[in-house]
């Protein structure tokens, strides 16, 4: 163990996303696990983290304490729920450290507390914290800006697990932002999330939503660019949970000599 290494906090470390997160951190050069948070009364409270994300003991027993373990460490890694991220941006700002943000399904008030949270600590936050998502939120900008409203049209369409409590995904609306992006519109003005009984022709310049849910898909997302004639389809499909652990990793790193202040995954990948 070096002493130079990032220290890291995982909240909702039981959880599918807590566990990769603490296996990417065990394996990871630069990093290790400061502690591992899971909410009061939880039966893995004092379970060794590492035996319990399957990594081997890592001596770091799971505590239901996040601000003390928050101020002695560098970085938190959040993939939780609206209501706990809040509390923890708070608790992040307060310490003043890293704050990585994977939750999706925030409310605009949620958004507005972690924006001010940013304030003292390095807010992170993206709805998909992968290379490969990002750089298709990049090209589904670009491709909404050269081609046209008038005779193209926009269509998002995500699957995944049975499990996943929010929709339209958190990537999914993030591939919606960088599409009204190229557009010069505001999403929330032109999005269509719901389709059922005789909706009528499609409103030109909207961008449409479609939610798939089963089994145990990790994420699946397709942007449809549809013309005349033609289609053009951008599609990213994620078959390990551990890209997006990987990817918050790397975020904090990058944070770790941020100035305080809300970033995105596009300025930890240098593509915004």
């Amino acid at each position: 163990m070096d002493e130079t290494d990032m220290k890291l906090v995982v909240v909702g470390a039981a959880g599918r996303m807590g566990q990769t997160l603490i296996r990417i951190i065990h394996e990871t050069a630069g990093v290790r696990l400061h502690a591992a948070i899971e909410r009061t009364g939880s039966p893995f409270i004092g379970r060794d983290a590492g035996e319990l994300a399957g990594a081997g003991s890592m001596g770091v027993a799971v505590t239901d304490k996040p601000l003390e373990a928050f101020v002695e460490a560098e970085g938190v890694l959040d993939f939780t729920a609206p209501a706990a991220t809040v509390e923890f941006a708070g608790l992040a700002a307060q310490a003043r450290i890293v704050h990585v943000v994977g939750t999706t399904g925030c409310s605009a008030d949620d958004e507005a507390r972690i924006r001010a949270a940013a304030r003292h600590a390095r807010v992170i936050k993206s709805g998909n914290m992968s290379l490969g998502v990002n750089l298709l939120g990049v090209l589904t900008e670009k491709a909404a800006r050269a081609l046209p409203a008038r005779g193209w049209d926009i269509e998002i369409l995500e699957m995944h697990h049975k499990h996943k409590v929010d929709a339209p995904s958190g990537t999914a609306l993030l591939l919606g932002e960088a599409a009204a992006r190229g557009r010069g519109i505001d999403l929330a003005d032109h999005s269509v999330r719901v389709r059922d009984g005789h909706t009528g022709a499609r409103p030109e310049g909207s961008i449409g939503f479609a939610t798939l849910r089963g089994g145990s898909v990790i994420g699946e997302h397709s942007v449809v660019i549809a013309g005349e004639g033609e289609m053009v389809t951008l599609s990213h499909s994620a078959t390990d949970r551990s890209i997006f652990a990987r990817g918050a990793v790397a975020a904090a790193l990058w944070g770790r000599s941020r100035k305080p202040g809300f970033y995105s995954m596009l300025d930890v990948l240098g593509l915004d």
